[in-house]
């Protein structure tokens, strides 16, 4: 019997609505993140800049509203359905969005929708390995995971690059700073036409006798089953540390390049981090459906990280002279983005098999949300009295990628891919 014979061609029509609506949430992130001296020109006289309440906070809420919503969210998803979780997070995306654009004005109208928008994102990202596991077959779901990474990180790479565009980021032009509402409005109307998309294009597909969808955990047993798990533990220390340091590095690139001794990094050193991010997250799943392992590669993902991650906690005491400084910078971000963000779609993909029968949706929240956790210390301790501690912290992260790549060894391959390739050749 065929692999693909349960799996119709409509999945490409789930994952392609799927992407569209991770990519609207993305952009809604980060829509002020690269113009944050645009915006506080715009808003000035609206927020204390020195309060917790500023122009950062409008991408750190996005952090703490999925520490407090990840499970609640992975709940609705695995008990109610894919459809139902990503419903609410459609809707909110919808509706804040076009909140956000009617009072592009007022900061306190923004900060309001934006928290809709967070609380919206962990109903959309949780349910990536549940939307792999219901409509793909199982030699698939490590490319289809990546497809769904690499829409996060589009949407990233747009807010970035079509934002400081959009609204006027040159102080040298009349218009600098003049343009939230076009921009609000246009990303609105993609949002809007993503989350209609969505819901009109995204269904359930239920359990049928014979696939590994049946006999589920319920959400709380699952929680249980995940945290007695050995390979799951070392699988959450995994994403603790490297999601952890990927999302703190991401965070204050141009802080470790201003520490380097990179006079001017031009968002070039993020860029190529994210470049690197894209084609590692589609190439590295892919090849581990292809070769029916997943261990292998996580171990690949964790040794090209570890001297990325030194390169740039070094690359001041590696060269001398800037340029050369620049150059191993570069070098050291793409290398850091190809195998970290390709780490990611393939770890939630590994911990969905060696956590069956717990729902994938919980499995992919729970590593999601410990790596949130640690990002957000990690920033804190590196920004505390004006980055003082961003070196010791940098070194903290090369002791904690070597523990990683030895945590990485000690872990089971999965036998989820074996177990069922036999099964579906019986």
């Amino acid at each position: 019997m065929s692999q693909n014979t349960h799996y119709p061609t409509y999945r490409y029509v789930i994952l392609a609505a799927f992407m569209m609506i991770t990519v609207a949430i993305e952009i809604q992130w980060l829509t002020h993140a690269a113009v944050a001296r645009p915006a506080e020109l715009f808003y000035e006289g609206q927020f204390n800049p020195d309060s917790f309440l500023n122009i950062d906070f409008l991408a750190l809420i996005y952090m703490v509203a999925f520490l407090v919503m990840s499970f609640p969210a992975s709940y609705v998803i695995d008990t109610y359905g894919i459809r139902t979780g990503l419903a609410i997070g459609a809707v909110m995306l919808a509706l804040f969005s076009l909140v956000k654009a009617a009072f592009a004005s007022s900061f306190t109208g923004v900060v309001i929708a934006q928290t809709g928008l967070a609380i919206a994102q962990p109903f959309i990202l949780n349910g990536v390995t549940a939307v792999t596991a219901r409509w793909f077959p199982l030699y698939e779901r490590g490319m289809a995971a990546g497809l769904l990474a690499l829409a996060q990180y589009i949407g990233i790479i747009i807010a970035m690059l079509a934002t400081p565009l959009l609204v006027g980021s040159d102080p040298s032009e009349p218009e600098y700073g003049t343009g939230f509402g076009k921009m609000l409005w246009i990303y609105g109307i993609i949002s809007v036409v993503a989350a209609h998309l969505s819901l009109l294009l995204i269904r359930n597909r239920e359990p049928r006798n014979g696939e590994e969808e049946n006999n589920r955990y319920t959400f709380g047993r699952g929680i249980r089953h995940i945290l007695l798990n050995r390979d799951m533990r070392i699988t959450m220390f995994l994403f603790l540390i490297g999601l952890g340091i990927f999302n703190a590095i991401s965070s204050m690139t141009d802080s470790i390049a201003e520490r380097a001794g990179v006079e001017d990094s031009d968002g070039l050193i993020g860029g190529v981090m994210l470049i690197g991010g894209i084609i590692g997250a589609v190439v590295i799943p892919t090849l581990s459906d292809r070769y029916k392992r997943r261990k292998p590669f996580l171990v690949i993902c964790i040794a090209g990280m570890l001297p990325a991650v030194a390169a740039l906690a070094f690359a001041g005491e590696l060269a001398g002279d800037p340029e050369t400084i620049y150059r191993i910078s570069l070098v050291a971000s793409f290398t850091l983005g190809f195998f970290v963000m390709s780490a990611g779609p393939l770890g939630f993909q590994y911990a969905a098999e060696i956590s069956y029968p717990a729902p994938e949706s919980t499995s992919q929240g729970i590593l999601l949300w410990v790596g949130q956790l640690t990002g957000m210390i990690f920033v804190a301790g590196m920004s505390i009295r004006e980055n003082q501690f961003l070196g010791l912290f940098m070194n903290l992260f090369v002791v904690l990628a070597i523990l990683s790549l030895v945590a990485v060894f000690i872990l089971r391959e999965s036998t989820f891919m074996e177990n069922n390739f036999q099964k579906s050749n019986k």
